[in-house]
């Protein structure tokens, strides 16, 4: 059994064959930062450090959002 493949063998991967299974993945990805942004956006007098969850959302992309959904919506300020 072979385990490890050099480059020449990644080569000859069909990119459009993993098509179907990575774009509705990347789609769904895309949807729920969206909506964690537009979250933040319209909640931002009550939301305390809107930039940093901004960053997180962004660059923390799947931890960031279950963080932002999970800990960052109940971040209320005292406004």
């Amino acid at each position: 059994m072979k385990l490890h493949y050099g480059i020449d063998e990644l080569k000859d991967i069909d990119i459009m064959a993993f098509l179907p299974i990575i774009l509705p993945m990347v789609a769904i990805g895309l949807i729920l930062v969206l909506t964690a942004l537009i979250d933040l956006y319209r909640n931002r007098e009550t939301r305390e450090d809107v930039l940093k969850w901004a960053l997180i959302i962004i660059f923390a992309n799947t931890v960031g959002l279950i963080l932002y959904f999970v800990i960052g919506r109940k971040d209320r300020g005292g406004k």
